[in-house]
């Protein structure tokens, strides 16, 4: 598809705005540009408010700024109101900063892990992946259909992978359905 779209461009059939557009992925309504930073894209996803209000709380905006490359697993809104009620509140409250680092570090992977990454990884593994987060703790990647990835945490809940491969300058990010949580 790049390279049709290069060829396009490169004859005069196509604008630069619409290859852009063809690189970008629509997240929570607005476009994913991958010249932009983990942190730059998330603050457009309406889909994503609550996990940037979370990120701005734990003090971690300068972090998935920085060059990475990270891999982060998104939970969308939807994902944190499945969470029992008052536990968004009571996570964004200063006294819990450290908790809430620790959630939110538990959905970061060091490198950039593309969707054929993880799933390569998944086959090698004999149909699951063990994936070692930023804050230490344990996800497991395995596959439920021929193109579904879903996460498993060390907890046990799943979540699944709704929206894959949304590059950024400093690393890939994954739409999950679901909040994962460490131990």
């Amino acid at each position: 598809m790049k390279k049709l779209m290069a060829t396009l461009l490169c004859a005069g059939l196509l604008t630069t705005g619409a290859a852009l557009a063809a690189d970008t992925v629509m997240v929570g309504g607005q476009s994913m540009f991958p010249s932009k930073d983990i942190v730059d894209n998330a603050v457009n996803s309406a889909d994503h408010t609550t996990l940037v209000a979370a990120v701005k709380a734990a003090g971690l905006v300068e972090t998935l700024k920085m060059k990475g490359p990270y891999t982060v697993f998104a939970p969308t809104n939807a994902a944190f109101d499945k969470l029992p009620a008052g536990t968004v509140e009571t996570l964004l409250q200063p006294e819990n900063k450290g908790m809430l680092t620790k959630v939110l570090t538990y959905h970061v992977v060091a490198g950039k892990w593309s969707a054929a990454d993880i799933m390569a990884m998944i086959k090698k593994g004999g149909g699951k992946a063990e994936i070692k987060t930023v804050s230490g703790g344990t996800l497991w990647a395995m596959q439920n259909g021929p193109m579904n990835v879903v996460l498993k945490d060390e907890k046990g809940d799943v979540a699944n992978i709704s929206t894959y491969d949304v590059f950024q300058s400093n690393g890939v990010i994954h739409v999950i359905d679901t909040v994962l949580l460490p131990k």
